[in-house]
């Protein structure tokens, strides 16, 4: 058999991983497994490292359950064929081929590492597939917003679909929000091509620091200077408001919480505002706004919270 590069066995244990993870695991599949990991000792490290790399970007998973899985794994690596690894192929890197859906709940930000060694942060209320070739690397964002850290591999490149917008990286790291006409792009190290569909002549180049939204007829829009951190801190559950709009910051709150702000008083719209607050924060934000605008602030304890209104439980 030849010898595998550390990409590709690397590729195959995250692979792996991301089976391990699923609620459909079989004795069949666990199996195949031993047989791969008792093929060479560089199997084992990757499979290990993958393992821990996952727990370490999602730490929604039920650390308990994978890490009970992953103990029986170990308790008996065995020697195996080339067979063996036909089958950790279809166990592990064919889900992906396949399509592999990843959805996100209103307030929910993921962290997923992707068979190919890269990354994907993957912002709230958000679905995506991921779809995997031998000569491509697709991402299908049906709704939301998600960054990724590429990992560069000029012979598969990295192509983002949403909805008519198309983003293509071979090795780079950038963000790209789904709109109802469009996509938001943001582009943190490297470059990328952007399109729309049937309009690749008419595509753009974007560099580390661009921000554009692309409509879904080819137009681009640049938008106004903004830092990447501020633009990002979503994926550390942040956000940064530095001279947003109030408007435009509660339409970022309710992104984030089933618990909405209602603004009452449209004088308020165009007020702007600095700080950073949790994206869970909901109520320590609108006590921000009583005191920095002293205006009212209408708060249901299970509902709405009201912006620039009395009501009966006013802070």
């Amino acid at each position: 058999m030849p010898s595998e590069s550390g990409n590709e066995i690397d590729e195959i244990a995250t692979g792996w991983v991301a089976r391990l993870d699923s609620e459909d695991w079989t004795s069949a599949e666990e199996e195949a497994l031993d047989a791969w990991l008792g093929q060479d000792k560089r199997h084992q490290g990757a499979f290990l490292h993958a393992h821990a790399l996952w727990l370490a970007l999602d730490p929604a998973a039920d650390q308990e359950a994978a890490k009970a899985k992953v103990d029986h794994v170990r308790r008996g690596f065995v020697l195996g064929g080339g067979a063996a690894l036909a089958a950790s192929l279809v166990g592990g890197v064919a889900l992906w081929r396949k399509g592999h859906t990843i959805t996100t709940a209103v307030g929910e930000i993921r962290r997923l590492p992707l068979p190919d060694g890269s990354v994907a942060a993957i912002n709230t209320a958000s679905e995506m597939k991921i779809a995997y070739a031998d000569h491509h690397r697709d991402i299908d964002l049906r709704r939301g917003e998600a960054w990724f850290q590429v990992s560069s591999n000029p012979r598969r490149p990295f192509l983002v679909e949403a909805g008519a917008v198309r983003v293509l990286a071979v090795g780079t790291a950038f963000s790209v929000r789904r709109r109802d006409q469009g996509a938001d792009i943001l582009v943190t190290e490297g470059v990328v091509r952007a399109w729309t569909e049937g309009r690749d002549h008419e595509g753009v180049q974007l560099r580390a620091g661009d921000h554009v939204f692309l409509s879904d007829t080819a137009q681009v829009r640049r938008s106004a200077a903004r830092s990447i951190d501020q633009a990002l801190a979503w994926r550390n559950g942040r956000i940064d408001l530095q001279g947003e709009t109030l408007s435009a910051a509660i339409d970022e709150f309710n992104r984030y919480n089933q618990r909405q702000l209602v603004l009452e008083d449209p004088a308020l719209a165009s007020e702007r505002l600095d700080g950073f607050f949790r994206t869970d924060d909901v109520e320590g934000f609108a006590k921000a706004l009583r005191v920095t605008f002293n205006v009212p602030v209408s708060i249901d304890p299970v509902g709405e919270i009201r912006i620039g209104s009395r009501g009966s439980h006013s802070l």
